[in-house]
């Protein structure tokens, strides 16, 4: 039973970190019209990268956004922490 809750969480974590990825990709294609699945990653990402969106470089027009990086870095390590504490 264990086991699979670990499986579980480690597929969404996974799926997590993909949309994470998904979103970035997208952010370099700023005229792509929004859809329901486009919507549906903002969504699911927003929470992810509100809290880690003050780790901002902006320097004149251009910035850069740590978020989606740091984002997926603490999303690796809760995972390797769930599925070593549950096994």
């Amino acid at each position: 039973m264990i086991y699979l809750i670990v499986q579980i969480i480690d597929k969404v974590i996974t799926i997590l970190i993909f949309a994470i990825i998904v979103r970035v990709m997208l952010s370099f294609f700023p005229r792509v019209k929004p859809n329901p699945l486009i919507t549906i990653i903002y969504d699911i990402t927003d929470p992810l990268l509100k809290p880690f969106q003050r780790f901002q470089i902006t320097s004149g027009a251009m910035g850069l956004d740590f978020s989606p990086l740091i984002a997926i870095i603490v999303l690796n390590l809760i995972q390797s922490l769930i599925v070593r504490l549950l096994y």
